[in-house]
């Protein structure tokens, strides 16, 4: 006798899959910063923070604003942030998302860009200023490269959210 759904633990493997890959995903880009690479000066883009906008973009019912605290838990002590600062700036990207969520009946390829784009730059704002209060003397033209990258950045790691997405959709 066969079944629509198949078995149930088939049913139980995809439903696990639909829920574990964002959250996933966004954890392995977090612990991307684990890796070796030495710069002198800030280029390499915030992966973490590209994914998880581009989760939240694709997907906003998948999350609500407070998913963002434990994965800004985890971004902040992987890469080695000051406690609270991914938590800080995903919550309140998250909380910005929701508000232009409810003001707007579309979005588009181009009007996701353009709001991660503001959302990267609030975000590299916002570390620069944290940065700025804990004593560095760093000056904010100095993260132009990693901002310009960044905003260059998201289209591609958005595709890559898309094919995670599709995979975790498929059966």
């Amino acid at each position: 006798m066969s079944r629509i759904a198949g078995s149930g633990r088939d049913v139980a493997l995809w439903s696990l899959r639909r829920q574990a890959v964002p959250v996933a995903s966004t954890l392995a880009a977090s612990a991307l910063d684990l890796l070796p690479v030495v710069a002198t000066t800030p280029l390499v883009p915030d992966f973490a923070y590209l994914v998880l906008l581009a989760w939240r973009l694709l997907r906003p019912e998948l999350w609500s604003a407070q998913v963002a605290l434990p994965l800004g838990l985890f971004n902040d002590l992987v890469a080695g942030h000051p406690l609270g600062q991914s938590m800080a700036l995903w919550t309140i990207t998250f909380l910005v998302f929701e508000l232009v969520d409810s003001r707007t009946g579309w979005r588009d390829y181009w009007m996701d860009w353009l709001l991660a784009a503001f959302a990267i730059l609030f975000y590299t704002a916002g570390m620069w200023w944290i940065a700025r209060v804990m004593g560095s003397r760093i000056e904010l033209a100095v993260l132009a490269p990693q901002l310009a990258l960044s905003i260059i950045a998201y289209p591609l790691v958005a595709r890559l959210v898309i094919a995670l997405d599709r995979w975790r959709l498929s059966r």
